[in-house]
């Protein structure tokens, strides 16, 4: 079973690399942003990987950081390619 998890874990990092080459050449910043989120995916899938080959729980909290991190760094990506600005401020200002 160690085997089909390393082999899993190689997997995962071979298509991250994929995805970085697509985060440098992307064609369009919504390609690139796509490609972000997918790392981050990916980043989370491979420490989960890590928690299983080495039997130990301690990676959860950092799985769970790292996910909160990408659902936060994509929202504000997404929102400044849709309006040019993260916060919006009231028009009374």
């Amino acid at each position: 079973m160690i085997i089909f998890y390393s082999v899993c874990l190689v997997l995962v990092i071979l298509s991250m690399l994929g995805l970085l080459y697509r985060v440098w050449k992307g064609p369009s910043v919504p390609d690139r942003l796509v490609a972000l989120d997918a790392i981050g995916v990916m980043l989370i899938s491979a420490i989960a990987l890590f928690s299983i080959l080495f039997d130990t729980p301690f990676f959860i909290d950092a799985i769970l950081l790292i996910a909160i991190m990408s659902f936060i760094g994509t929202v504000s990506f997404s929102k400044f390619i849709e309006r040019g600005e993260i916060i919006e401020r009231g028009s009374d200002r």
